[in-house]
């Protein structure tokens, strides 16, 4: 039993989190509505922390939790966190990306489909009375070449999705030999000499930080359709606005934006709207979702699943 380690969860999750931990022996206390000064003021008492995306979990928090031993993100990214600090001071980051790679692959496939077949655009008219069939003549995946970038949990769940259907699917990424039956490894010239679908599956690092703008995108060798559910700000909405006008992108299927706050529930809209985020929102070949790829019904227990599961293996 390890009642003796105290965990602060300091957002809600599934209730078989808690449940489960209790269950294990582990002592549970909540706190989803103090600032982070009043956590930081009592963060020295507890040995874990779970979270999803409240806060920045910074330097400054660090050197207060002196007796903290791990950080559990309920979510794929840890960007939130100062992952460099923390391991300096030997604290274990725990994230779940098995828990919600299946929802973002079929979401991600949606996008694909809606966006090349038009379905929100001629859904649309529809409802507005009109009856146009041919301008919204849509295009088939058989034959086109999909490009992932990124291929970790979620890039690997979009490609065995892409199974059903009679696509190449090539993919780029930092790590070596993680291609696989579903998916050709290959240089990033090669994804964009060949790629008709661009789908981004990376965290956002340092090194993604804007990783798609103009250069990127006239590096591409044809028009292609883009999809990205990784990060808003992997991307340089200015950049893909222009491209989306010149007709270098044919369409796009954004779950995630740059506007988001580091929470990701809400846009920083406190103000006028960039004229970028304007467009996209009147443009009728950008489909948009609020940051819900991951955010199904059976992910939100399968996130708490693999969460409670990585801290029992801490202990045991």
């Amino acid at each position: 039993m390890n009642t003796s380690i105290k965990i602060l969860h300091l957002d809600s999750n599934h209730p078989l989190l808690l449940q489960q931990l209790e269950l294990a022996g582990f002592t549970n206390e909540t706190d989803f509505t103090s600032t982070k000064e009043a956590i930081e003021a009592k963060i020295h008492e507890y040995h874990g922390i779970v979270i999803r995306s409240r806060f920045k979990i910074d330097k400054n928090f660090l050197d207060k939790a002196t007796n903290l031993q791990f950080i559990a993100r309920v979510g794929a990214g840890l960007e939130s966190i100062d992952c460099n600090y923390a391991a300096s001071k030997n604290i274990q980051l725990i994230a779940a990306p098995e828990g919600n790679r299946n929802a973002v692959g079929e979401h991600a496939l949606g996008m694909l489909l809606a966006i090349m077949n038009k379905l929100h655009r001629a859904d649309a008219l529809v409802r507005n009375g009109q009856w146009i069939r041919e301008g919204n003549r849509g295009y088939e995946l058989e034959g086109k070449t999909i490009g992932l970038i990124g291929y970790g949990n979620m890039g690997k769940s979009f490609a065995k999705k892409l199974r059903g259907f009679d696509v190449s699917v090539l993919c780029y990424d930092i790590q070596e030999n993680v291609g696989d039956e579903n998916a050709k490894q290959v240089s990033l010239f090669e994804l964009q000499q060949k790629a008709d679908v661009l789908s981004l599956h990376i965290p956002w690092t340092n090194e993604t930080d804007k990783i798609v703008n103009t250069a990127f995108i006239n590096a591409f060798a044809a028009p292609f359709w883009f999809i990205n559910t990784s990060r808003g700000n992997n991307v340089v909405t200015n950049d893909l606005v222009e491209a989306l006008q010149s007709g270098k992108i044919i369409g796009a299927g954004l779950d995630v934006l740059e506007y988001e706050k580091s929470s990701f529930e809400n846009l920083f809209l406190d103000s006028e709207k960039p004229a970028a985020f304007d467009y996209l929102l009147q443009a009728k070949n950008v489909l948009l979702t609020p940051h819900i790829a991951g955010w199904t019904h059976e992910s939100y227990g399968k996130l708490a699943q693999v969460t409670v599961a990585k801290i029992v293996k801490l202990y045991s």
